[in-house]
């Protein structure tokens, strides 16, 4: 079975690892999102891409759910020391190595998708992991200052780490998205997978970031294979991170229901809403979608493999 899967970080990483676990003989594709991707210390640094590598390399800070285990920060209080910044972004000395590579390789002329490779060869994280693009695509985010009353726009790096989405969002850009290309065998793989899975990762920010790239909305949309989606948002909450943010801004609620009919029966063929949410099955299938009910909840590698085992049978269903 050929799967693809559209990635953010840690949601998707979790997804995947327990995907893995209920179909090991799967080939799978992670189309990952690098909207996140940011600059720092004159690194390249792709925050989505390196998460789901750890976790499914075995190298994730597995409490915190993004960076290495086992981490220490000499070369961040050193910086700090000399009164370089940024130092809201928590980069470690294990991680600092990753950075150090993939800025050199592309600095030699390597596309960001062989220099994935190259990382993966390292991690061995069982999945074929490509970056949604080799073009720089940056998720900016506009706020109005507290302070000055000002709007402005900042990378949506900062809004996440260092304002803790704290502001309102009130628009969402993925800056350079609209000139970008696919990299090699994003398409490719939309077009020969037998699922199409969407994690419950930030449907704004990851996934729509990724889908906002010309070329790949239209692959999944007319694919051949179904396309299947998993809430985020549970009980009208996001169950990691601040989701509701950045739906706001696009005008959409927190709910399962809204998610669902924000991605659209042109887009997906069915929808997994949490039991919490089983009242939203009827809305969301009379939207077009076929939807089921079952626990999404990723409190362990045996529950998330449920998950997934629930989404490749209603793909199963769709076809």
């Amino acid at each position: 079975m050929r799967i693809v899967v559209l990635a953010g970080g840690i949601g998707g990483a979790r997804f995947l690892r327990g995907l893995k676990s209920a179909v090991p003989d799967a080939d799978i594709t992670v189309i990952g999102n690098t909207g996140d991707d940011i600059h720092l210390f004159g690194l390249k640094v792709c925050p989505d891409l390196d998460t789901v590598m750890y976790t499914l390399g075995g190298g994730i800070n597995e409490e915190q759910g993004w960076g290495r285990a086992d981490e220490s920060f000499t070369v961040k209080e050193e910086l700090a020391a000399y009164g370089v910044g940024p130092g809201w972004f928590g980069l470690g000395d294990r991680d600092f190595a990753t950075h150090i590579v993939r800025t050199q390789m592309i600095g030699a002329g390597y596309p960001l998708s062989a220099v994935t490779e190259a990382l993966c060869d390292r991690w061995q994280p069982g999945v074929r992991l490509l970056p949604m693009s080799d073009d720089r695509v940056e998720t900016h985010v506009a706020v109005t200052d507290t302070g000055t009353g000002e709007r402005r726009v900042i990378h949506f790096q900062e809004y996440w780490v260092r304002l803790r989405a704290s502001v309102d969002a009130e628009a969402v850009v993925p800056v350079g998205a609209e000139q970008a290309k696919p990299a090699p065998g994003v398409l490719e793989a939309i077009a020969a997978a037998d699922v199409i899975l969407f994690p419950p990762s930030n449907p704004v920010v990851s996934v729509g970031t990724i889908l906002a790239v010309p070329g790949i909305r239209e692959a999944v949309a007319g694919a051949a294979a179904p396309v299947i989606g998993l809430s985020p948002i549970v009980g009208g909450a996001p169950v990691r991170g601040m989701a509701d943010k950045v739906l706001a801004a696009v005008g959409v609620e927190a709910t399962a229901a809204a998610v669902a009919r924000h991605y659209g029966a042109d887009l997906i063929d069915g929808w997994l809403v949490d039991t919490a949410d089983a009242d939203a099955v009827a809305e969301v299938e009379a939207a077009g979608i076929a939807c089921r009910a079952v626990p999404l909840m990723m409190t362990d590698l045996d529950a998330t493999a449920e998950m997934a085992r629930a989404a490749l049978a209603l793909a199963e269903g769709a076809r």
